[in-house]
């Protein structure tokens, strides 16, 4: 099918761009490069610069390409931002999505994939966190994710949307060849953040809290590979064949990590020294989050190639020793 991939040129999407050439899919990325980078994109991939508010570009593609599917990878998601400039995340995670949502709705594509977040949850009450947990966002980046949830869900109602929504974890890792790899700018993710500092680009490595009640002191999560996430999108494309389908699916491992246990693990694969700074804990940061992917796993035959944290890293390895300073290393 062809797929139209919105924010192709971001971290995760540029995964899912790679494993649906390698699915026989044939993509097609839109990404206004505000943190994407389009280096990330094979040469042979249509690349439109294009902002998913602007209408009159998106009607033109959608007129053009003759798309089957739109995946949506396009929001922004730093937490502690959307904070403090809340309406640069309604814009573009909220208003700009329903424009796209319009628009191929106007051109008769009712296909939908939407890339969403544990952040939905909020602070839950027990642990693995399933799909049908209550959902209280306590920041407003959760809270566009859910809006558009919320919006799908109506749209499959009301005019016949298939869609699949997939709450994610911690997306971690990258392309098993280093070719494509994690870069953004700020860089807010423990384990690009490890290599940095072990590297010497970054200063020492900042760990918010030791005394939470762990087996080691520091927070849990759930790290889920890269290319993991994106071949699930690719597997529930059956699934929207069904008109007005909505589904929603958590991904992760069900494995919690600690930040300890990803230091360890990336000084073991590097064989670099992490240096760490431990400071007060970080207002909003459970003690643990990890995902029950059961769902995923049995409705689309999904299942985690990478099921522990050291092979994750070492493909995370491969592309910092590799492009150290990320895509402008040339």
């Amino acid at each position: 099918m062809k797929v139209l991939v919105a924010g192709g040129a971001g971290y995760i999407g540029s995964h899912c761009v790679r494993q649906l050439i390698a699915a026989g899919h044939k993509p097609v990325v839109v990404d206004n490069l505000s943190y994407g980078h389009k280096a990330a994109v094979p040469d042979t991939v249509p690349f439109h610069d294009v902002n998913l508010g602007d209408s009159v570009a998106l009607d033109r593609i959608f007129k053009n390409e003759q798309i089957d599917v739109v995946m949506h990878f396009a929001a922004f998601a730093y937490v502690g931002e959307s904070v403090t400039k809340p309406l640069k995340y309604y814009i573009n995670n909220t208003s700009a999505t329903y424009t796209l949502l319009d628009s191929m709705l106007k051109h008769g594509v009712k296909k939908f994939v939407f890339s969403s977040t544990c952040a939905t949850y909020g602070i839950v009450k027990s642990l693995p966190i399933v799909e049908d947990m209550p959902q209280a966002p306590i920041n407003p980046y959760g809270q566009t994710k859910l809006d558009v949830e919320i919006a799908l869900k109506a749209l499959a109602y009301g005019q016949g949307l298939s869609f699949a929504t997939f709450r994610y974890f911690n997306a971690a890792g990258a392309a098993e060849d280093g070719s494509i790899g994690e870069d953004h700018n700020p860089e807010t993710h423990l384990i690009p953040l490890a290599f940095g500092a072990a590297q010497g680009l970054r200063p020492a490595l900042q760990i918010f809290g030791d005394d939470y009640p762990t087996p080691d002191g520091t927070c849990l999560r759930d790290y889920v590979h890269v290319d993991d996430l994106s071949r699930a999108h690719i597997a529930v494309f059956e699934k929207l064949e069904q008109p007005g389908a909505a589904l929603f699916y958590n991904l992760g491992t069900g494995q919690p990590t600690s930040v300890r246990e990803v230091i360890t693990a990336v000084e073991k694969v590097s064989g670099l020294k992490v240096p760490v700074n431990y400071t007060t804990r970080r207002e909003g940061d459970p003690p643990a989050l990890y995902a029950n992917s059961t769902k995923a796993q049995t409705e689309l035959g999904w299942k985690p190639k990478y099921l522990s944290i050291e092979p994750i890293i070492e493909t995370a390895w491969r592309w910092h020793e590799r492009k150290p300073k990320g895509y402008q290393d040339r």
